[in-house]
């Protein structure tokens, strides 16, 4: 009977450097934002969450407010 041997593998470092090799490869792919996109993106981001983070301040003082009166019933 033929024993089959194993292919051997290359050792942790050479496959971590063909692996950033690739990574590397790819990133130079990559179409990058220009500067006033990235702006233009980040103050959208700013206004949505002050938006929402002023919306839910709004209901919690609003929901405070009626579990005082609610309270002052009772």
């Amino acid at each position: 009977m033929a024993q089959q041997q194993k292919a051997k593998r290359p050792n942790i470092f050479v496959r971590f450097g063909k692996f950033l090799a690739k990574a590397w490869s790819e990133l130079r792919k990559v179409t990058w934002p220009t500067f006033p996109t990235v702006a233009k993106n980040l103050g959208i981001v700013l206004v949505v969450t002050l938006f929402f983070t002023l919306l839910m301040l709004g209901a919690d003082q609003l929901f405070s407010w009626i579990m005082v009166l609610l309270g002052n019933i009772m």
